[in-house]
């Protein structure tokens, strides 16, 4: 998919014939989403096959390859590829992009309610281990800005396996254990465990001083050689883990959020700098709210946004590709609305 990293991307090219063809189907995730292809369209024939059957895979595989496809799925689909992780990423940029451009702060409770308006099963584990990164030993209900919020949510969701692997790691280092004898977490150990980042009973322990940077280091790198699942650049891990005697996870959480080699691995969002600039995007609010504001029986363009909102809340998941790229745009012109309606 056009989201892997690059050096990935060249080692999978299909016309590279040195690529064995289970290992670029396994790495790509072709079988995954065919398969999915396949049972939509099985459990909804009708609404499906009244486009015909060619054009429907057609439509699903430009969706998959235009990160359109994640919009109103389930939890499981959208963290099943690296691809659907970021293609989830940047379709709550692109819904609640106005939320940054007006300078609004939200809670940690209201972050978790616009996630679950594009994904009703979204767990709130995950929203609670991002606004840690941003609030640190703050008060979990503190606000945050759209920007802090997101490049942090960006970090925990696409990785999150490994950096639960690495929490469990810094509470044996914290507990005296010595690179010797720390155990590094598998894939699937992490698997069967609760969510680590999310556990309030730990955080005593997260408050201490921290441990060596290069201890950790040195362990990262052995969870690096056998994790099965995403993990950031070693080179920005390292400068994330800096030069001071001491680091704490959340001092290395911090440093990752910050570099810039994430946002590029990841390829959902823009730089900082750029975040809130998108002028095809507004050029399309714009028409929309023009189209809202003179539609008949529409008071104001407000409450007609209102409306798209509550559209958009009791969507369907299984609605046909065509439904949820109109759905999307209406998203877009929805976040100013959700926003105030959730507070």
């Amino acid at each position: 998919m056009s989201t892997l990293p690059a050096e990935r991307t060249s080692r999978m090219n299909r016309f590279n014939s040195t690529v064995p063809v289970e290992e670029y189907l396994a790495d790509s995730n072709v079988l995954f989403y065919l398969s999915d292809a396949v049972t939509q369209l099985l459990e909804h024939k009708e609404e499906y096959t009244q486009f015909g059957v060619i054009r429907y895979f057609a439509e699903y595989f430009s969706s998959v390859k235009n990160s359109n496809h994640v919009l109103f799925r389930e939890y499981n689909y959208i963290r099943a590829t690296p691809h659907n992780r970021a293609s989830f990423i940047r379709v709550f940029w692109r819904c609640y992009r106005q939320i940054g451009k007006s300078g609004d702060l939200l809670s940690m409770l209201e972050y978790r309610s616009l996630l679950q308006l594009l994904c009703p099963d979204f767990p709130s584990e995950i929203v609670q281990s991002a606004a840690r990164i941003v609030l640190m030993d703050d008060a979990i209900d503190c606000l945050m800005s759209f920007s802090d919020f997101l490049y942090a949510f960006q970090l925990q969701f696409y990785y999150q396996e490994f950096l639960d692997s690495v929490l469990v790691i810094y509470h044996d280092l914290l507990s005296g254990k010595s690179p010797n004898t720390v155990i590094v977490p598998t894939s699937t150990s992490i698997e069967q465990l609760p969510s680590v980042a999310a556990d309030e009973n730990d955080k005593e322990e997260q408050q201490q001083d921290g441990v060596e940077p290069s201890t950790l280091a040195q362990c990262i790198d052995a969870l690096c050689d056998r994790f099965k699942h995403s993990h950031p650049p070693r080179p920005s891990m390292r400068e994330a883990l800096g030069q001071t005697d001491k680091v704490s996870y959340y001092d290395f959480l911090i440093g990752l959020v910050k570099h810039e080699s994430i946002n590029q691995t990841v390829g959902a969002l823009p730089s900082k700098a750029e975040l809130l600039i998108d002028p095809e995007m507004d050029q399309e609010l714009d028409k929309l709210i023009a189209q809202i504001s003179v539609s008949p029986g529409s008071n104001s363009s407000s409450s007609a946004v209102g409306g798209l909102k509550e559209v958009q809340r009791k969507a369907s998941p299984r609605r046909n590709i065509h439904h949820r790229r109109k759905m999307e745009v209406e998203s877009d012109g929805s976040t100013e609305e959700t926003d105030s309606s959730e507070n």
